[in-house]
């Protein structure tokens, strides 16, 4: 049992000495998840596909003191080799990892679904979306989550042994959109993230052979280059809040901070108790919007 000074914060969310990757780590949620391992004492791998971005964003926020956050690669986690290599290039400086953060991700094409005569929407459709622009969505939301995950999973093993049972994880980071039936005009882009939320749940069930747990978060407005199209010189961005407020259905009636994010991560990071889950941090949106 725990003596109540065993539930200081500082106890129970600390993750000294933990070693963390994250793709998709130079912008966005991203940035938001390294930046908050490593001001409580991990180290994080920090990769992406642009050398610069990876370069700016852990130049702009390695904490003082305790962890720090490194950049690797480039990495498209598109491709077996890349992943390869990035997996190769970390087990050169590391015996194990502790915490997989999968945040790399894409837009996809967008068309408003907002005509009420069909062969006028068939056309808005049809000619603003291709096959093309569907595959790679949901090669980068979907199938490289998974791919990234499997080519992680030895260096996760060795992470559980040193932390303990099921203590070593994959965070994936779905969306809000993934669970709603509102298309936001990002048919593939939801579609994708669904498939996203459903490979989190298969690869929970499934991983546990191995003792590595797999949880999801699913964001709702964030400010990242996704959903700002860009980011300063730090790699942070902005979402101001008539943003957000012009859409209608965000009860919060402003976009998330960086902290709602780090305390989502930081929970599913240490709490080794829950495993399969999708923990939606969307400012209430989903209780407006219909889902599920």
């Amino acid at each position: 049992m725990a003596k109540t000074s065993d539930l200081r914060v500082e106890h129970l969310f600390s993750v000294k000495d933990y070693v963390c990757v994250i793709t998709g780590g130079g912008s966005g949620i991203g940035l938001m998840a390294a930046q908050v391992l490593a001001a409580n004492g991990a180290k994080v791998y920090i990769t992406g596909r642009r050398a610069e971005a990876l370069e700016a964003a852990a130049k702009s926020h390695n904490p003082e003191e305790g962890g720090e956050i490194i950049p690797c690669g480039p990495c498209d986690v598109r491709s077996k080799e890349s992943l390869q290599n990035l997996v190769e290039e970390i087990s050169k400086k590391e015996k194990y990892i502790n915490l997989l953060v999968a945040a790399a991700g894409i837009a996809g094409p967008k068309a408003e679904p907002d005509r009420e005569e069909a062969e006028s929407l068939k056309a808005k459709l049809w000619d603003n979306e291709s096959f093309e622009e569907w595959n790679e969505t949901m090669n980068t939301d979907v199938t490289a989550v998974y791919f990234t995950t499997v080519a992680f999973l030895p260096l996760l093993q060795k992470g559980t042994d040193t932390h303990g049972h099921l203590s070593a994880s994959v965070i994936v980071i779905s969306s809000m959109s993934g669970i709603m039936r509102h298309a936001q005009g990002h048919f593939s882009y939801n579609a994708a993230k669904g498939g996203t939320v459903h490979l989190t749940k298969l690869m929970s069930a499934e991983f546990q052979k191995v003792r590595v747990r797999v949880n999801s978060i699913a964001p709702g407005y964030f400010p990242s280059e996704m959903t700002a199209k860009e980011s300063g010189p730090d790699q942070k961005s902005s979402l101001p809040d008539e943003k957000v407020q012009e859409k209608g259905h965000v009860p919060a009636q402003r976009a998330g901070h960086d902290e709602e994010m780090a305390q989502a991560v930081i929970f599913l990071t240490k709490n080794v108790y829950v495993n399969g889950e999708i923990l939606a941090v969307d400012g209430g949106v989903l209780n407006v919007v219909s889902g599920r």
